[in-house]
């Protein structure tokens, strides 16, 4: 059973945030641009229902990085941790996994922008669906 809220935070702990709803969906973005903002091969993310998040402390600390033709990307300024995106209308629409406190209710289900996978680290043949670039 699933305990809400949802919490979670940056690495340094200067940032948290509850999520009042179960997420929606979780996936993994291979897209060069997640490549590089993590530093691995792939971004494992879970979509949010809009308004759903929290901010509880450290607001001051979240900075945006926003692309010409894409989400913001939103991290803590103390510790660099990666915690969300914005959608272009700027609400928070997919929260890093890894800054949960426990188990956030979902498996990652898809696999976006496979055709941009590093050769290093092979996509596992795990059951998730997979589209070589954004989800259809």
């Amino acid at each position: 059973m699933l305990e809400l809220p949802l919490t979670g935070g940056c690495l340094c702990g200067g940032v948290r945030y509850e999520i009042a709803e179960p997420l929606v969906s979780a996936g993994y973005c291979h897209c060069t641009r997640c490549q590089r903002r993590t530093g691995a091969a792939a971004s494992a993310q879970g979509r949010i229902i809009p308004g759903s998040l929290r901010i509880l402390q450290g607001e001051e600390l979240v900075q945006e990085w926003k692309p010409d033709d894409g989400f913001g990307k939103c991290f803590c300024t103390a510790c660099g941790g990666a915690l969300w995106s914005r959608n272009h209308e700027g609400e928070i629409a997919s929260v890093r996994l890894g800054t949960f406190d426990s188990d956030p209710g979902v498996r990652p289900s898809y696999r976006i922008f496979t055709a941009y996978a590093v050769p290093w680290e092979p996509i596992p043949e795990d059951g998730t669906t997979r589209y070589p670039e954004a989800a259809g």
